[in-house]
Order: C-alpha cells, then structure tokens, then sequence
C-alpha cells in the first residue's frame, strides 16, 4: 500500500510516499519518514493525524492515506483572537 507522509513547514512543505506492506500502522510508516533525509529536523514527537484527523502511533493505515506531522502552534487561538479583538477595540476608541 502507497502512504504519503507530509509536513508543513514555515516557507515550505515536504510530501514523500512511502510503499508498506499491510497491516501497517502510522508509526510503521514515520519509522521509515525517520531514516530519509528530506525530513531532518523534523519533530516526530509532534502530533500526528491521517487526513486532518489526530491519531496514535497504533493507529492502522489505509491505501492512500496522507500521514500529516504538525507543527505547534506559536500562540494560543483564543489568547490571539482577544489580543486582536482589544487591539481593535482600542483602534476606535
């Protein structure tokens, strides 16, 4: 089975595919993203999900699924959301 396996990155992204032999599960699949060196400096502790969905190491894997590491987020979205909100407010004022 083809898994592709993506991260986004600040200015760029790095999508590569990955042939396994199933069952294969989503940690099967970044053990082998580990070992190729388009993905150096890449934190696999990171979350991980299958198609925007957050899922385990065990999690099993499907033909054509897209494995996605993501990065963290600089900010909280509430805490930024109230920041821009009172930076406007005071704008008006």
């Amino acid at each position: 089975m083809l898994i592709e396996v993506v991260v986004a990155r600040t200015r760029d992204a790095i999508c590569r595919s990955y042939a396994l032999d199933p069952p294969a599960t989503v940690g099967d699949v970044l053990a082998r993203a580990m070992l190729d060196p388009a993905f150096a400096g890449v934190d696999f502790t990171a979350a991980v999900g299958v198609f925007g969905r957050i899922v385990r190491a065990d999690a099993p894997l499907r033909d054509g699924d897209r494995v996605e590491i993501y990065r963290p987020l600089r900010e909280d979205p509430k805490s930024a959301r109230r920041r821009r909100a009172a930076a406007s407010r005071s704008v008006r004022s």
